[in-house]
């Protein structure tokens, strides 16, 4: 049974003050147990203080599983040593990075195309 709600879905998780050797595994968990195929995933990153390169490690494997699962991961609000730590390691370029969860929202919502009497008539479409 497909859920039509299920590939609308957008969860949010919240990442704790430290990213590191130590805490890598437990956020990679949290991460890839919000994921949902077809479905959308904010990582708000706020009250990140430190992020290592275990940490940024462990949003890779994470996005990797993502793309597995034909779902999609917007990371928003990091700041200051952690939003450093992505943009030198280079993976600020293969994440998708927003300023705010609001901002993460929009672009993890489906985008609606056209005027409102096409989206209800396709061309094309009879009866």
């Amino acid at each position: 049974m497909n859920d039509p709600d299920a590939e609308n879905a957008i969860a949010t998780i919240m990442l704790p003050e430290r990213v590191d050797s130590a805490t890598s595994a437990s956020v990679e968990t949290l991460m890839i147990g919000a994921l949902r195929p077809g479905a959308g995933l904010i990582v708000d990153g706020s009250a990140v203080v430190y992020m290592s390169a275990a940490g940024v490690r462990a949003l890779a494997i994470v996005l990797h599983r993502a793309a597995e699962l034909s779902a999609r991961i917007v990371f928003c609000s990091f700041s200051g040593p952690a939003a450093d730590c992505l943009l030198v390691s280079g993976f600020s370029q293969l994440f998708d990075v927003a300023d705010s969860t609001e901002q993460a929202l929009s672009r993890l919502r489906p985008k609606l195309t056209g005027s409102p009497a096409d989206r209800l008539h396709p061309h094309g479409a009879t009866g």
